[in-house]
């Protein structure tokens, strides 16, 4: 790919990709079929050379890495055609003692996970599968910041790259026409009184065209809304650019860059104040929403009192 990339304006013969890569044409030969699997377009044959029929979008560190050159997130990408989650393989990198700041992309994820036992519909070369590993100076108990900060820097990205603005719902999920199209999913690996990593994984569905009987009620994509597809690439350059904006500031001053935080969300949430929802958690209750308390968590009203949503799954109840 990066030697096509390069010549992208040219033929390039076989044999000089073989000399270039140190490989035999017979191996040439072989990648390139391979590369028109994973949905690559490169006309040409073995006789005549090969050449990008267009500049793929793919989410390959060539192309993103000098678009986002001096940020933390962002100063090392890896990049996967498939995997099975690149949250699992961030989570172990992470623990072998990877950078923070380190993104781990996928054209597609054959495993890809969401909150509790749910899983990620990750169809390949549509959407953006992205992991991300953070080591902020935090405690456990004030980490949910990250995921919060997560959900604006989408809307944020969405925003600049398409015009649109969207709704975020309590704790990480943003909407278009309240349907998801984005999940958001933040592991953690502490002591009692520090963090030693977190992983943010971020799944996006920018060109998705069709979901599953289960899913089609209840989610969409950029390209569902829009009728158009849109740049993966341009995309995720802006969100990378508002995650590492918005992680300096956490970093930089906690408690200040976390009320406001608190309060972006509160502004930009539909979800956050005055909404009727249900919380689907055992056994679950009803109530309408009164903002988020001092540890981002979310204040719900109840008949028997205000409640505060540590975790569960947050649903709007229809009015009648």
């Amino acid at each position: 790919m990066r030697l096509l990339s390069n010549h992208a304006t040219v033929v390039v013969s076989g044999t000089r990709i073989a000399e270039e890569l140190g490989t035999s044409r017979s191996e040439v030969w072989r990648a390139v079929q391979h590369l028109r699997e994973l949905g690559v377009q490169i006309i040409g044959h073995p006789a005549t050379g090969y050449q990008l029929e267009a500049m793929p979008d793919l989410l390959l560190p060539e192309i993103l890495g000098p678009l986002v050159q001096g940020n933390l997130i962002g100063s090392r990408i890896h990049h996967y055609f498939s995997i099975g989650s690149t949250n699992t393989e961030a989570m172990n990198a992470a623990a072998a003692g990877e950078a923070e700041g380190t993104v781990f992309l996928a054209e597609e994820q054959t495993a890809g996970r969401g909150r509790g036992a749910h899983t990620w519909d990750s169809q390949a070369s549509t959407g953006i599968y992205c992991s991300i590993i953070l080591r902020p100076p935090l405690a456990p108990v004030d980490a949910l910041p990250l995921s919060l900060m997560t959900g604006l820097s989408v809307a944020e990205a969405v925003e600049k790259t398409t015009g649109w603005n969207t709704d975020l719902r309590w704790p990480n999920d943003v909407l278009l026409g309240g349907k998801k199209f984005c999940g958001i999913l933040t592991e953690m690996n502490s002591e009692a009184t520090r963090v030693r990593y977190v992983v943010v994984g971020i799944g996006i569905n920018v060109n998705h065209t069709l979901f599953s009987a289960e899913l089609e009620p209840i989610a969409t994509s950029l390209r569902l809304e829009s009728g158009r597809e849109w740049s993966r690439v341009e995309l995720t350059v802006a969100l990378l650019k508002s995650l590492d904006n918005a992680y300096r500031k956490l970093i930089n001053n906690t408690a200040e860059a976390r009320t406001q935080i608190f309060r972006n969300f509160e502004q930009k949430s539909s979800f956050a104040s005055a909404r009727h929802i249900r919380v689907e958690e055992e056994p679950g209750f009803e109530g309408i929403t009164d903002g988020l308390d001092e540890s981002g968590f979310l204040r719900v009203r109840t008949i028997a009192g205000l409640r505060t949503v540590v975790s569960g799954t947050v649903r709007p109840v229809d009015r009648k």
